[in-house]
């Protein structure tokens, strides 16, 4: 454990579109997440996959080597041709959403660290323990420094999916995830003062953005990433639902409302552009947590979920024009969605090691 705070040591949180090194992505085993439609999923994995390892290394999280040798054949059957760019680890987990369970990986723009958050399941599951050591195991396995943020002597509870960063100092997240004081409430007792005080020392974020609610069917009560992102230093997208008649529409025009007044960390306007929402996903009765903005940036990459719906068109043209350097991609989510994330939740960027 390193001392000191990773701000003391220069080092800050960068953008997802800053180059990377490495995805990091834990293969599906909890059929408990996608009750009924576990079988596809690993297929949807494999797509994801398939089109990262063409852009930069992939490492794999499994169970062991018997899990390994059935992800190798379920990606050769999908495509998979060189395996050269894909390492695999073998790791305990409880879960597959390394989003929320991995590091969030910082740079001093030489050398990369790993903040190492506390993990309790979105304050919602009973089995978190496995996926609480993931973070600090990889670390230890890529031998870079580590912290595990803390405030008044706890360990800080954060998933990588409740926050934002444009990489320059400001941090996007929603009150409904770090402030709720009676809904799968992360650390209890911290305030909107204390929770901007560790983003500034262990993530270098100057400027903290607070949106309010989150979308309708939102299993973590109210990640970010999927209602508003960062594209550029000065440009945010974020989802918004045209049917007055929806849940989702006044939450969402309540967060447009709030970005078009925000100001970034040197007290400049941002750009703000809308996506819109796809019509809802229903399945066994429940409605899923379909958005666009759970997309990843990858290297000349862009992975965004997709819903068979007329929409879907829109959103892969509106991050297409916003990326015009990078392959944007759909990825089929309707089913995926049935676990309550999509392609954002599922991937964890590990940055370059030196600008």
């Amino acid at each position: 454990m390193n001392a000191g705070t990773p701000c003391e040591h220069g080092f800050r949180l960068p953008a997802e579109w800053e180059p990377h090194e490495a995805t990091w992505l834990a293969w599906p085993h909890n059929s408990n997440d996608w009750p009924g439609k576990f079988a596809a999923i690993q297929w949807v994995y494999a797509d994801i996959v398939r089109h990262l390892q063409r852009r930069e290394i992939v490492r794999l999280i499994v169970a062991d080597t018997a899990s390994e040798k059935k992800v190798r054949r379920v990606l050769a059957r999908s495509g998979v041709e060189d395996f050269s760019r894909i390492e695999f680890h073998c790791l305990p987990t409880d879960r597959s959403w390394v989003r929320d369970t991995g590091p969030l990986f910082v740079t001093d723009g030489a050398e990369i660290a790993a903040t190492c958050w506390r993990f309790s399941a979105w304050a919602k599951y009973p089995n978190w323990q496995r996926d609480d050591r993931v973070a600090g195991k990889i670390a230890r396995r890529l031998g870079t420094k580590l912290w595990e943020p803390k405030h008044n002597g706890r360990r800080v509870v954060l998933e990588g999916g409740a926050i934002d960063v444009n990489g320059r100092g400001t941090l996007l997240t929603t009150e409904e995830c770090l402030l709720s004081s009676d809904t799968q409430q992360r650390n209890p007792g911290m305030t909107r003062d204390d929770y901007e005080t560790v983003f500034r020392d262990y993530l270098g974020a100057t400027k903290v953005l607070w949106l309010g609610n989150g979308i309708v069917g939102d299993d973590t009560h109210g990640h970010v990433d999927d209602l508003a992102r960062f594209v550029g230093p000065r440009t945010i997208v974020t989802v918004v639902e045209t049917d007055s008649g929806d849940p989702n529409f006044e939450p969402l025009q309540e967060n447009l409302r709030r970005l078009r007044q925000a100001r970034d960390q040197g007290g400049r306007r941002f750009k703000i552009v809308e996506l819109p929402m796809p019509r809802p996903v229903l399945f066994d009765g429940c409605r899923l947590p379909a958005s666009y903005a759970n997309f990843y940036i990858a290297n000349g990459l862009v992975l965004v979920p997709t819903f068979n719906d007329p929409n879907d068109r829109v959103a892969l043209a509106t991050l297409a024009d916003l990326f015009p350097s990078r392959e944007v991609v759909g990825i089929h989510s309707v089913d995926f969605a049935w676990g309550f994330g999509t392609i954002h939740c599922s991937t964890q960027q590990q940055p370059a090691n030196a600008v």
